[in-house]
């Protein structure tokens, strides 16, 4: 039994110890699953902390950094900060610009200018103390990299942002150190210029080219003062910032357009006329004299404004810079069209009147010449002094040239026929005129000059007699032709009525003139005889043997009866009809140009005629009214005889031409007039 109870208590502390065993065990076993979810969880845990590393390493190299290495970094960063940070600041202030910058300018423009100003100074800041700000951060990043206190990503970044900074400050790219904001705000500026320009800039209310120099004219007013002002403070900052050249550009694209306006008043399209548009000078005669005139106007009215103003608004900028604006305004605007025109005429075919046209040309370029030396004697104006100084050679030349060969051109045309109608020729009545032109008080100062001028280019000298020599020679040249011309008619009645025609056109054309006074009364007196002795030919050796056919001889003493006597007065009025027939009929198409000359020859005639005609049909004529074939007899009435007479010599529409007539010739070869043409190049 106490063996058995001893036996019952191993069995009991058996079962003690596999419970005891199986609590350990189940104990471990949740201590095992705990533990396995805690290895679950610090594995992540220790991916992060080894991912972490790196950066914990890069953080406490510092510390393991040497001491000296470390206490001197502090320096380096704080030299390198400060410098940056005054850059961050001005940068800051640049964008606290804008809204200002971008404003209209026009609001406030001493302000808006002063603001660009800021902005120039803040810009300055920038590009001198960027590159210093730039090489402090460069040095401390080299001190971090050389001392291992840096990660190497972050200086790596560090380098990459320093040389964008570093590649920004090349002249190329400074100008973006703002944005742009700079240029956007000189382009308003620009714009505000260019309003201000146009918006003062009014042509100038012109008077019509008819009433041209017949009123006083006031030269265009001046740019306001204030304006002035403002396109001068403009133009300061514009040339800071080397912007000059497009506001210079609007400011001449503005004035010249409105001295154009101010001109197309005057309608100057003549001055686009090409040598090929004209047949001679006298075509355009008109244009040439107003060429003078608006010349004149643009000149001292409009050019003079610009002038004055071009060195209003730049003068602060130098002489070369307005002057320069200056001559490209004039260029513009229709200077140089003037000059071209000019230039046409001296090209054109060469005649008489084509001389006194480059007198007057000349005469207007020598009236302005003080103004043209003042206006354009900058080197900016070498164009326009350049085909000025082509212009003055070529009308001295030209002038000097038909002068020169007037002699020979008159002395050329005694080979060519008189007029078949005895007028007075185109020569003789365009010389007259011409000579009494080129001594009169208008011409003979400015042609002495041309001539002056002339021979002192080819070193000779001139002296006035020369020119009154040359002219008496070609008045002495047109009577010989007047005497060749007599000589040539084959009808001495026609040759009488041209050489009364002519001596008597010498005569009253030249008397009390500047030429006449120069060949003296004996010459007038012996022309006026040659008219009077001329005049009394030609009436006796035609009109005047009229009334011989009207013989009363036989009628008064025959006593042959009615019958008789009536066949004897018709066989004389036959034959004065015949005559008279034929005279008329032949001198019909003669003329007499001069009307005071014409009414006087013209009543002689009558005076001639007409009585006895009047008293022979007053006493014969009831002889031959009874008969049936009376009219073949009385074939005139006295009154119709009288009106037939007095209305002879009458000139035909456009045979007669003064002095504004056709050119002498068609060309001039080799300095000889080409005077190979018809009749009619003298009638």
């Amino acid at each position: 039994m106490a063996e058995s109870v001893k036996s019952d208590g191993k069995g009991d502390d058996r079962i003690e110890n596999l419970i005891a065993a199986r609590k350990s065990l189940k104990l471990s076993l949740e201590k095992s699953k705990s533990l396995g979810l805690a290895l679950k969880k610090a594995g992540p845990i220790l991916d992060e902390m080894k991912q972490r590393l790196p950066s914990l390493e890069a953080a406490v190299r510092p510390i393991r950094a040497d001491k000296e290495a470390l206490v001197a970094a502090g320096g380096h960063i704080n030299r390198a900060i400060g410098p940056a940070a005054a850059v961050l600041k001005v940068f800051d202030a640049v964008h606290g610009l804008e809204k200002s910058l971008l404003s209209d300018p026009r609001n406030d423009l001493p302000g808006y200018l002063s603001v660009i100003k800021r902005l120039e100074e803040a810009l300055r800041f920038l590009g001198d103390n960027c590159g210093l700000a730039i090489q402090w951060l460069e040095d401390i990043v080299e001190y971090l990299e050389d001392n291992v206190m840096a990660d190497e990503r972050h200086l790596l970044n560090l380098k990459k942002s320093l040389k964008g900074l570093r590649e920004l400050q090349s002249d190329d790219e400074r100008a973006h150190l703002d944005g742009g904001l700079l240029n956007a705000a000189l382009d308003k500026l620009e714009g505000e210029f260019w309003r201000l320009l146009t918006e003062h800039s009014v042509p100038l209310p012109m008077p019509s080219s008819s009433t041209l120099g017949e009123q006083a004219v006031i030269a265009p007013s001046q740019l306001p003062v204030s304006v002035i002002h403002k396109l001068q403070a403009i133009l300061g900052r514009l040339r800071t910032n080397n912007r000059l050249e497009k506001c210079i550009s609007i400011y001449v694209e503005v004035r010249s357009s409105n001295v154009r306006a101010s001109l197309q008043a005057l309608d100057l399209d003549y001055l686009e006329i090409s040598i090929a548009e004209f047949n001679d000078v006298q075509s355009i005669e008109g244009y040439i004299a107003q060429w003078g005139k608006h010349l004149e106007f643009a000149v001292k009215h409009l050019f003079e404004a610009e002038y004055k103003l071009c060195n209003d608004v730049f003068e602060r900028l130098g002489l070369d810079v307005w002057m320069g604006c200056f001559s490209k305004i004039a260029a513009q605007a229709g200077i140089l069209a003037f000059l071209q025109f000019g230039k046409t005429v001296t090209e054109s075919k060469k005649d008489p009147i084509k001389l006194l046209k480059l007198l007057d040309i000349f005469a207007s370029l020598n009236k302005l010449r003080l103004d043209f030396n003042r206006l354009f004697g900058g080197a900016a104006c070498i164009e326009i002094q350049n085909l000025t100084r082509d212009l003055i050679r070529r009308v001295i030349d030209g002038a000097a040239e038909i002068f020169w060969e007037l002699l020979v051109q008159v002395e050329l045309q005694r080979q060519i026929p008189p007029p078949p109608d005895g007028n007075v020729p185109i020569l003789v009545s365009i010389i007259t005129e011409y000579c009494n032109k080129l001594l009169g008080d208008n011409y003979k100062p400015i042609l002495s000059q041309v001539l002056v001028i002339h021979r002192s280019w080819k070193h000779e000298k001139f002296q006035e007699r020369i020119l009154v020599g040359e002219v008496l020679n070609i008045i002495k040249a047109i009577e010989l032709n007047l005497e060749t011309w007599t000589k040539a008619y084959e009808d001495t009645i026609l040759a009488n009525l041209f050489a009364m025609n002519n001596h008597y056109h010498l005569y009253k054309h030249l008397k009390g003139t500047k030429v006449g006074d120069l060949l003296g009364d004996s010459w007038f007196k012996e022309h006026e005889q040659c008219k009077d002795y001329y005049a009394t030919i030609f009436l006796r050796d035609s009109w005047g043997k009229l009334p011989g056919h009207l013989s009363r001889e036989g009628l008064i003493l025959f006593s042959g009866g009615r019958a008789t006597a009536r066949d004897l007065v018709k066989k004389r009025l036959k034959t004065f009809n015949e005559a008279f027939d034929e005279m008329y009929k032949k001198q019909s198409s003669w003329v007499v140009p001069d009307r005071d000359l014409r009414e006087k020859i013209c009543q002689q005639i009558v005076q001639a005629v007409v009585p006895i005609y009047r008293s022979y049909m007053q006493n014969y004529g009831p002889l031959v009214e009874q008969d049936g074939s009376s009219n073949k007899y009385a074939k005139y009435s006295v009154q119709a005889l009288e009106q037939m007479l007095s209305s002879l010599f009458l000139p035909k529409p456009g045979r007669y031409a003064s002095f504004k007539g056709r050119q002498l010739s068609d060309k001039f070869n080799n300095g000889v007039a080409d005077l190979r043409r018809t009749t009619s190049a003298v009638v």
